[in-house]
């Protein structure tokens, strides 16, 4: 079985300051609206970074929501058993577990607690999960729950715990709550203790042997009851195991490869990186229609909806991936976030459970020309989302975190300038994308007015080019480029980069690009330049070393910063521009150097770096998501879609 195959580890051994992937050994189902992950510990300072694969001691497991550890977590508390001294907190619940003797795998946990003597074990359904616990001894046994962050109220009525919690962090959410429900089996749970001064609960065991089903909700106590009945959570815990696994074996064979072990592993632990995110973000109602929480109005609205996805990092990949695998789950996606739209005003860019905005520009843009071009969604839907596109590129948002940050100064000066903004470089670049991006689904719809204004439009870019230096630099309003430029500084005018990484991002136009440095010749000796260049970097606006730097030193491929996103196309350009056998060598390179079974080269952004792999693997990449051609080059494994 190809689930076989995967380590949820990979990417885990990661600090704030340098990353292997920021990852989560998550159990969850794909696309689920929860998951599940050990919680070791979390120090002062790194609060999100709660899991090591590394250290022999864990506090519980955590019901988590977190897509990546900058992003933080939302409506989440801790499943402990515990006897001999009970605790309210997770420091004082923490035990040794032996590493080598447990289970990590996307359907299955299973890890002995040492001091409590007690087996846990978790499978995953979409909305909620089976818990089955087995202890050496038969009295003073109970299952806590306990608060992480924000406030977590309990009450416990005829074996039911009937939860809530309020957390959520760096975004938008009016009146968010996470309802939760914990029914035990076999009549086990006798009574509940309540700390309501640490947010704590613990319930009293009866036996040796216990069973617990969870399940969740953005909408009600009664709405958890409904999703923990729709998907079955009452059947045994091997048959909810079975379905679990079932449902992962269906999304990872849709690419089958034939590689050696080690190329297995990373293969298809990147698959499962790719179907964790966006999670599901509704609900089926008593009759089966799709309803959700919607975080701007603080209600209940109709329809799909779907969140913990970053689009400046997952439209690069991600999305072109899921165009060849994963067509119906794109189209409802996207209908998820007309939905947004339509509640806020704004489409989305960074949605977790409200709306972060925590990175530049609206390259949403790009997934959804991309679909458009490929036949993924309906003309209705494309021409609503059109409408959605044009929003963001003609109104600035009121709220920072919506959309595009200095439009109406691009529109004014044809870039955005950089006395004005940060990261006016890239919110530049990005937006002259976004441009053809409406402009490409205008054509689609034919509506040759739109197509017309935003083909102009997508042109922008050529304002921030320095003929002088061949870099994109910032341009103030008077139209002077700033001074004291060095391409080495990082931030300042580009986004979580420097000029090397970031002057190269107009994918919808290579052959103008290469028109400004005089030629597709000299764009390739530049490509040339990046390779052979040392990893230098100075710290520019950050003021300090940032992790995206030291991982570009470490991986020391140049300037290819392959840990973050700006470079994830550098290495393609040179077969776009006609050299397949120099992209062919960085990409294997890369592919066999940078990827193990334990480690990515940088952040695995909710699958983007994870399809990057995928993609490279199979020889297939996307340039410029919004047309559909692809770059076909020689594979690294032998595979069938």
């Amino acid at each position: 079985m190809y689930i076989d195959y995967v380590s949820t580890k990979m990417g885990t051994d990661s600090v704030p300051r340098f990353s292997r992937g920021n990852t989560l050994p998550l159990v969850q189902l794909p696309f689920g609206m929860v998951s599940y992950s050990p919680q070791t510990e979390r120090l002062e300072g790194q609060r999100e970074w709660f899991f090591s694969p590394n250290k022999p001691y864990l506090e519980g497991i955590r019901l988590t929501h977190q897509p990546s550890p900058w992003i933080a977590d939302y409506g989440t508390v801790l499943f402990t058993p515990q006897n001999d001294a009970v605790s309210s907190t997770p420091e004082g619940a923490w035990s040794g577990y032996r590493i080598g003797e447990s289970v990590f795998r996307p359907d299955y946990l299973k890890i002995k607690l040492l001091k409590q003597q007690c087996l846990f074990e978790l499978t995953p359904s979409e909305r909620g999960c089976a818990i089955r616990l087995s202890f050496d001894e038969d009295e003073g046994n109970v299952f806590s729950v306990l608060n992480i962050d924000g406030k977590t109220t309990y009450r416990f009525e005829n074996g039911v715990l009937y939860g809530t919690n309020d957390h959520h962090s760096k975004d938008d959410a009016k009146e968010f709550k996470m309802f939760f429900v914990v029914k035990f089996l076999d009549d086990v749970a006798i009574n509940a203790d309540i700390n309501d001064d640490k947010c704590a609960c613990h319930i009293t065991l009866k036996g040796k042997n216990a069973e617990a089903r969870v399940a969740i909700s953005y909408i009600s106590h009664e709405q958890a009851l409904i999703n923990l009945s729709s998907e079955s959570l009452l059947d045994s815990f091997d048959e909810i195991r079975a379905r679990a696994t079932e449902a992962w074996e269906e999304k990872l064979s849709r690419i089958k490869v034939e590689a050696d072990e080690e190329r297995m592993r990373i293969f298809y632990s990147c698959m499962y990186r790719v179907f964790l995110f966006p999670h599901k973000a509704y609900e089926l109602d008593v009759e089966g229609n799709c309803i959700h929480y919607s975080p701007s109005l603080g209600k209940v609205c109709k329809g799909v909806r779907y969140c913990d996805t970053g689009l400046w990092d997952t439209s690069r990949t991600q999305f072109p991936l899921f165009s060849l695998i994963a067509k119906e789950e794109y189209a409802s996606i996207l209908e998820g976030f007309l939905n947004d739209f339509n509640e806020c005003g704004f489409l989305p860019r960074w949605p977790s459970i409200g709306e972060v905005g925590c990175m530049p520009s609206t390259l949403i843009d790009s997934t959804i020309a991309d679909a458009v071009v490929k036949g993924i969604g309906t003309p209705k839907l494309h021409r609503a989302l059109l409408d959605a596109m044009i929003k963001h590129a003609t109104t600035a948002s009121k709220e920072r975190c919506y959309g595009r940050e200095g439009i109406s100064e691009y529109i004014k000066h044809g870039y955005v300038p950089c006395d004005l903004y940060k990261e006016s470089v890239n919110l530049t670049l990005d937006f002259a994308y976004g441009d053809f991006c409406i402009a490409t689904i205008a054509k689609c719809l034919g509506d040759n007015k739109i197509y017309d204004e935003y083909s102009q439009r997508a042109k922008n870019y050529v304002h921030l080019f320095d003929k002088d230096t061949c870099f994109m630099r910032g341009k103030d309003q008077a139209g002077k480029f700033k001074a004291d430029f060095c391409p080495h500084h990082w931030g300042g005018d580009y986004t979580e980069a420097s000029a090397w990484q970031a002057s190269l991002f107009v994918p919808h136009d290579i052959e103008g690009l290469a028109s400004l440095f005089g030629g597709e010749d000299k764009l390739i000796c530049r490509l040339d330049e990046i390779f052979a260049q040392k990893p230098l970097y100075k710290s520019g606006s950050y003021g300090g070393e940032i992790h995206e730097m030291t991982e570009m030193a470490q991986a020391d491929f140049g300037q290819c910063a392959i840990s973050n996103q700006p470079s994830f196309s550098i290495p393609y350009l040179y077969a776009y521009l006609g050299d397949k056998e120099k992209s062919e060598h960085w990409i294997k390179r890369i592919c066999d150097e940078l990827f193990t079974v334990d480690a990515f080269p940088g952040d695995e952004d909710n699958g983007s770096m994870a399809s990057w792999y995928i993609l490279s693997c199979i020889g297939k990449y996307q340039i410029c998501p919004g047309k559909n051609e692809w770059l076909e080059l020689t594979p690294l494994v032998k595979y069938k879609l």
